[in-house]
C-alpha cells in the first residue's frame, strides 16, 4: 500500500528496500518536541490568518499537545511504514481530532517542515552546550586559583623549555573554551532565523504570517528566501565546525591529562572515578577518560566531514541526500557534551604534585632564556650574543652534570668575565617565573589575578550565554 500522507499520486507500493532506506523515523523521532512545537505554532497562526476555521486551530493545538504527551509517557507508536516524525506525528494527530488534523499541512511543507525542527533542535543543543563549556571553564579557572604560584616546566616539541606555573597551564584551556563559546554564541545568532513558511521551495499562495511563526519559536526572524530556507544546512555545518574545534582543544586537555598521569611524569594523580583498572595487570590506574575523549573528538571531526560531504554537490533546493544531515549531528553535539562533562570531572578531581612538578622544572637548564636575558639586562650584550654565551654556559654546566643554578660562579666567568654573584637571583625557577610579568605572562601575581577575574566572570554569567 503506498503511503497515505503522500501516495495519491502512486498506485503501488515501495519496495521493501525502498522503505529500509527512505525511512528515517529511527533518526529524527529526536526532532518530536521541536517538530510539535513548530505545528503548534504553524496551526496558532493558520487559525490567526482565517486560512483554517478557529474551531480547528484549537483542536490542533489541542491534539499535538496530546501527542506531546504521548511520546514522553512513552506511549506513543512510531512506525517506520510513516517514514519520519512529521508524518507519525501528523497521522496520530488526525487520529486524535479528525478531519482537523488533515487541514495542519496548509501552507507548508515537509522540506520547510524538517529545516525549521532541525534549526530548532541545534539551537537546543547550542543553548545545552554553552552552559557547560562555562563549567569546565570555572573548574579550570578555579584550579588556576589554587595553583597560581606552583611552578611547572613548560614545554615547546614536548622537550623542557621555560618554568611556568600550573595555573597558568589551566587558563590556556580556559582561553581556548571562550572562543570555542564565542564561535557557537556566533553560529546561534546566524542560524535564529525560521525557515517554516518557505513551503516546498517557492513559498506559497496562502496568506500566512511567516512573522509571527518565527517569533513564536523564538526565531529572530524569518529566512527572507524560500530557495535558501529548505537548503540551507549551514547552521548544522557552524554548529560542527564549532564542535569539532572545542573536542580538539579537549583532546589536547586529555592527551596531557594522560602525560600527566603516567609514572615518567607523575605530575598529576585522578582518583578511581576517573580512572580504571587492568585485566591482567593489578598495578595499573589507566586514565580511559581522558583517553576516551581524545578519541571521541574524531568522531565529531568525522561528523562535520560527513555534512560538508553531503552538501557539497547539492543542487538547489530540497534534496532526499539532506536526510543524512541529522544522524551526525546529532551524535557529535551529544558526544561533546558528554566530554565536556567529563573533562570538567576530572579537572575538579585531580591532585598536583606539585614537588614532582617543581623538580621537572628545574630540569634541562629551563632557565638559561633568565640567564641570557640577564646578560643583556645588566651587562649590556645584544640579545644573540648573549645567546651564544649562555649556550656556552648550558655546555659547562651539562658537561659538569649540574644545574644553571648549581655552577660555580668561576665556571660562568670563564665564558664571560663579567658575570657576577648577582646572576644567581635569576636562575631558579621560582625567579623564573616571578619574572614574566609582561601581559599575559606566567607571573604567580598574573596569573592569580586573571584567574580570579575568571572565576568571578563565570560565575556572574551563569548560564554560559556569552563568551
Amino acid at each position: 500500500m503506498s503511503n497515505s500522507m503522500w501516495g495519491g499520486r502512486f498506485t503501488g507500493s515501495p519496495a521493501s528496500i525502498m522503505e529500509e532506506i527512505n525511512a528515517s523515523i529511527d533518526v529524527d523521532r529526536k526532532l518530536y518536541r521541536q517538530d510539535i512545537a513548530a505545528s503548534r505554532a504553524h496551526a496558532e497562526m493558520l487559525g490567526r490568518q482565517g486560512i483554517i476555521g478557529a474551531d480547528d486551530a484549537e483542536k490542533l493545538k489541542a491534539g499535538l499537545d496530546e501527542v506531546l504527551r504521548e511520546i514522553e509517557a512513552g506511549t506513543f507508536t512510531f512506525s517506520r511504514e510513516r517514514e519520519d516524525i512529521h508524518l507519525n506525528v501528523e497521522s496520530r494527530l488526525t487520529e486524535i481530532v479528525g478531519e482537523a488534523g488533515k487541514r495542519l499541512h496548509t501552507g507548508r511543507s515537509r522540506n520547510d517542515q524538517v529545516a525549521t525542527d532541525f534549526r530548532l533542535w541545534v539551537r537546543d543543543a547550542v543553548d545545552r552546550i554553552l552552559p557547560e563549556i562555562a563549567a569546565l571553564q570555572l573548574a579550570l579557572a578555579e584550579r588556576a586559583v589554587e595553583t597560581a604560584a606552583m611552578v611547572m616546566p613548560g614545554f615547546t616539541h614536548l622537550q623542557t623549555a621555560q618554568p611556568v606555573t600550573f595555573g597558568h597551564h589551566m587558563l590556556a584551556y580556559v582561553e581556548m573554551l571562550s572562543r570555542d563559546r564565542g564561535r557557537f554564541v556566533d553560529a546561534r545568532k546566524r542560524l535564529n532565523e525560521s525557515p517554516l513558511g518557505s513551503a516546498a521551495l517557492a513559498g506559497t499562495p496562502f496568506p500566512i504570517d511567516r512573522h509571527a511563526t518565527a517569533a513564536a519559536l523564538g526565531f529572530d526572524r524569518p529566512m527572507a528566501n524560500s530557495l535558501d530556507g529548505v537548503s540551507d544546512r549551514d547552521f548544522a555545518v557552524e554548529a560542527l565546525s564549532a564542535a569539532s574545534l572545542c573536542a580538539i582543544h579537549l583532546s589536547r586537555l586529555g592527551e596531557e591529562l594522560v602525560l600527566w598521569c603516567s609514572a615518567q611524569f607523575g605530575f598529576v594523580r585522578l582518583s578511581d572515578a576517573f580512572t580504571t583498572g587492568s585485566s591482567i595487570m593489578p598495578q595499573k590506574r589507566n586514565p580511559d577518560a581522558a583517553e576516551l575523549i581524545r578519541a571521541k573528538a574524531g568522531r565529531i571531526v568525522g561528523a562535520l566531514t560527513s555534512l560538508l560531504i553531503v552538501l557539497k554537490g547539492l543542487p538547489l533546493a530540497y534534496q532526499k541526500d539532506l536526510q543524512d544531515d541529522k544522524a551526525p549531528t546529532f551524535e557529535a553535539m551529544e558526544t561533546l557534551s558528554l566530554s565536556l562533562a567529563a573533562m570538567t570531572g576530572m579537572i575538579r578531581d585531580l591532585a598536583p604534585d606539585a614537588a614532582r612538578m617543581r623538580a621537572a622544572a628545574g630540569l634541562a637548564f629551563s632557565t638559561a632564556t633568565d640567564l641570557a636575558d640577564w646578560l643583556v639586562r645588566v651587562l649590556g650584550l645584544p640579545f644573540r650574543e648573549a645567546h651564544h654565551v649562555t649556550g656556552r654556559i648550558v655546555a659547562r654546566a651539562e658537561a659538569l652534570g649540574v644545574t644553571l643554578d648549581a655552577l660555580p660562579l668561576a665556571e660562568m666567568q670563564e665564558v664571560e668575565g663579567r658575570i657576577t654573584a648577582d646572576v644567581f637571583g635569576v636562575l631558579s625557577v621560582e625567579s623564573s617565573v616571578a619574572s614574566r610579568t609582561s601581559y599575559g605572562g606566567t607571573a604567580p601575581a598574573n596569573v592569580l589575578r586573571e584567574a580570579k577575574a575568571w572565576v568571578e566572570r563565570l560565575g556572574t554569567q551563569g548560564a554560559g550565554k556569552g563568551a
